[in-house]
């Protein structure tokens, strides 16, 4: 039975279209002739115009030698797997012509000779660098205050092209290290200092506001204090206060404070009744109502938690008040801020988990001291540097001991060694080299230790542990049934949370939560608790999927979620009770998957009003990994949201855009995507009027394919899934080897699909795919 095909390629985002002539063929296998012949009549040229706008001219491409044009026919078999073209309205080939050509171009792409790129240079961004001195030295560090945010590429900010090296940046690695190496080392000056840990002004206490606080009380703070020496500490509490800081509120009624250490309570305090009722009690001066709220007491050196809390009352849970930003004046007290103090009376460094990690060995004697050295300065240095060290390295990394040592002690000299360490390039830079004698541009093999490098900073963004250095210095690390076995053990470690916070915190744009602002006067229900509960969901979801090894897919139709009580409210969930999460089956079907997240509606929505185009191009960036390109100039603003006097939709502001040619090509794709989630105000709550009428939270794709809101919308996804798993993947390897992914790595991650398909697109399947394919296990030498 011949088939009349008419098929237009175009490559959004250069404006290249082009048009086939009608042809009658007959179905025909892969390899054909004759699919070369109807891949020859596509790139006949309908407007010579357009293509000098592309710069692009599909006409001139040898469809005999598909791989000569690989970069351009990738682009071409995107197209043809999304059936983005033809343009709507225009005749479409039937499936069976669609797949036949798909599967001949994926056929002749992936004959190709591999080629694994090469990776730069590779700074440790900040992430990794805080949890590298964690694993090293079992030190706990606020990297946040030590460095710099790092720039973003490809999503991510672990990319190599954009971790620059400036003056200034080696300046704060070099102070960072002096740090480090005294608080892990245990050198201190004796003299106390102090460090004051804020409790967030919008922060509503009327409820238990940390999992690491006691069952029944309610506001405060829980904080992980690092205490230097051994000695007397003074913990000292201020109350919260007004907003404008000029009065204590809420002490009208007695209230019990409580002061815990590791979980153990060392200060108990009452304040409040009928003696402060009446004037506005100042919070200066020796007279201040929270004067009197610290307490002295001995600790041992090291990490310890400090929680502050209030017990609740009974009758607090009756008397509790949805926290508005106008309720901040309310009468309750809660904690302001909480100050740490000393070391008083110190006694000496103490046994902290860096200095059990540091010395391995303690010298009995001065002949005892240069081997003892050596042992502790060579194993700090292979775990930094991620390699056995020679004999001829141990010179220059001993130098600044003795020097250390002559000056003062044996520790001090410790000390300098482990700062000369730390500045390393060998500890800052992932550093990967070529072979000997190797050819230009050819495609070699990496070497065990730079696989395990890849490896754990893939899925700990963090230094190998001994056991992957163990198996790369036995040059085992390779063998596909070890290596299987090492990714698989790494899942179910909890450094491997790193995935979780770094890759699923940029690519879901969790990180983002921090920084939104919504406007109180349009959502006064919007406060602390509610951001931190957002954020939280998200990663516990996400976490989830990789703890259960579910599909990747279940991402998008997951029937559960994690909530505590201020979320569920939130979400007009019933019977969530307390802080603490917990896993929740969704009866509500527009809350399945991420679609649902308030975290990702959130931060895909302004500060006052909802954003069908951001979160239509996110679901195109981010689920189906078809990004629209950048939006032509001067482009106009919304008008303003009023018509003949009535409110207008946000659906109807936006038929200024998509009335206006220049952007009705891109808005076409994206403000459908967005009004399916129009249900969603702009901090993720759920509303069925907009402007005084019900919302239309209809769509209609380019290709005919309609929807009604997120539940349709997720249904579109699902019978798409491909394309979604295809994304991920392609996220995961940008991150797993910290470049943007090119048309040459097309080729790797179509076998990485492939693979995993049999088994669901568990994520465990494309993890390990990703880890043995040719771009994870292989680099191009330097030349042409």
């Amino acid at each position: 039975m011949h088939r009349t095909i008419l098929i237009g390629i175009a490559l959004v985002g250069t404006g290249t279209f082009l048009v086939a002539e009608a042809q009658s063929l007959s179905p025909v296998p892969s390899h054909s002739s004759a699919q070369r012949a109807v891949l020859d009549r596509y790139c006949v040229v309908c407007h010579n115009q357009q293509i000098a706008t592309a710069g692009l001219a599909l006409d001139t491409m040898n469809v005999e030698e598909i791989n000569e044009g690989a970069a351009v026919w990738e682009k071409v078999l995107r197209k043809l797997q999304g059936r983005a073209m033809p343009p709507a309205g225009m005749p479409r080939p039937d499936e069976a012509t669609y797949e036949s050509l798909t599967t001949y171009l994926e056929q002749e792409l992936d004959s190709a000779q591999p080629n694994p790129g090469r990776p730069v240079l590779h700074r440790l961004n900040r992430a990794e660098y805080t949890n590298a001195i964690r694993d090293l030295l079992a030190l706990e560090i606020d990297g946040t205050s030590l460095l710099p945010t790092d720039d973003s590429g490809y999503g991510f900010d672990n990319i190599g092209d954009v971790l620059s090296v400036s003056p200034m940046l080696l300046e704060r690695y070099m102070s960072a290290a002096r740090k480090i190496s005294r608080r892990a080392v245990g050198e201190h000056t004796g003299r106390p200092d102090s460090e004051t840990h804020l409790v967030p002004r919008f922060l509503g206490q009327e409820d238990r506001t940390s999992d690491e606080l006691p069952f029944g009380s309610r506001g405060g703070i829980a904080v992980r204090h690092f205490f230097p020496l051994d000695g007397d500490y003074l913990i000292k509490v201020r109350l919260k206060t007004s907003y404008d800081g000029s009065a204590v509120l809420g002490l009208s009624e007695p209230h019990q404070l409580d002061i815990h250490l590791d979980r153990r309570k060392v200060g108990q305090f009452t304040m409040g009744g009928a003696e402060m009722r009446g004037p506005r009690l100042s919070p200066f001066g020796e007279n201040a109502p929270d004067a009197h709220l610290e307490v002295r007491i001995p600790v041992a050196a090291g990490p310890h938690l400090v929680g502050v809390s209030f017990l609740k009352e009974a009758w607090a849970r009756e008397q509790m008040i949805q926290p508005t930003f106008s309720s901040m004046e309310r009468e309750e007290p809660g904690v302001g801020s909480v100050t740490i103090s000393g070391p008083y009376n110190a006694r000496g460094p103490g046994e902290t988990p860096s200095r059990s990690r540091i010395f391995i060995c303690q010298p009995t004697s001065s002949q005892d001291q240069e081997p003892c050295a050596t042992k502790i300065i060579s194993t700090l240095a292979r775990h930094a540097y991620r390699r056995p060290i020679a004999d001829e390295e141990l010179p220059s990394l001993l130098a600044p001991f003795y020097i250390g040592r002559d000056e003062g002690e044996f520790e001090e000299g410790i000390e300098l060694a482990l700062q000369r360490i730390l500045v390393s390039p060998e500890f800052l830079f992932r550093i990967e080299q070529d072979p000997e004698d190797i050819e230009p541009g050819t495609a070699y093999p990496i070497h065990d230790l730079e696989l395990a490098s890849r490896l754990s900073f893939f899925l700990w963004s963090s230094i190998p542990d001994d056991t992957l250095v163990d198996l790369a210095t036995r040059g085992q690390l390779k063998d596909p049934t070890v290596l299987e076995k090492q990714v698989r053990r790494m899942l179910v470690d909890p450094r491997s949370e790193a995935l979780v916070t770094n890759f699923a915190g940029q690519w879901l744009y969790l990180r983002n939560i921090a920084m939104v602002a919504p406007d109180l006067g349009e959502f006064p229900e919007f406060d602390e608790n509610l951001r931190s509960a957002l954020q939280q969901e998200t990663e516990l979801f996400f976490g989830s999927m990789l703890a259960e090894d579910r599909s990747v897919a279940d991402l998008l139709d997951a029937d559960y979620t994690f909530l505590n009580e201020r979320l569920a409210r939130h979400y007009d969930i019933e019977n969530v009770y307390g802080s603490h999460f917990r896993r929740v089956p969704l009866g509500h079907q527009e809350r399945h998957g991420l679609l649902g997240k308030g975290s990702i509606l959130t931060s895909t929505s302004y500060a006052n009003r909802t954003s069908p185009v951001l979160r239509g191009k996110w679901i195109l960036e981010n689920i189906l990994g078809t990004p629209p390109p950048p939006p032509p100039p001067n482009v106009p603003e919304l008008p303003e949201p009023t018509g003949d006097g009535q409110p207008l939709t946000m659906r109807e502001q936006m038929e200024a855009h998509r009335a206006n040619p220049a952007c009705a090509a891109c808005h076409s794709r994206m403000d459908p995507l967005g009004f399916a989630l129009e249900n969603f105000d702009a901090i993720g709550g759920w509303r069925n009027t907009e402007a005084g009428g019900p919302i239309d939270s209809s769509g209609v794709l380019p290709d005919g394919t309609q929807f009604d809101g997120a539940s349709g919308l997720r249904k579109v996804l699902l019978d798409r899934r491909e394309a979604f798993v295809l994304n991920v993947t392609e996220k995961l390897l940008t991150y797993a080897l910290g470049r943007g992914v090119e048309y040459y790595d097309a080729p790797a991650i179509r076998s990485v699909m492939r693979q995993a398909a049999p088994d669901d697109y568990r994520w465990s399947s494309l993890i390990t795919g990703i880890v043995k394919s040719t771009p994870f296990q292989m680099r191009r030498s330097e030349g042409p």
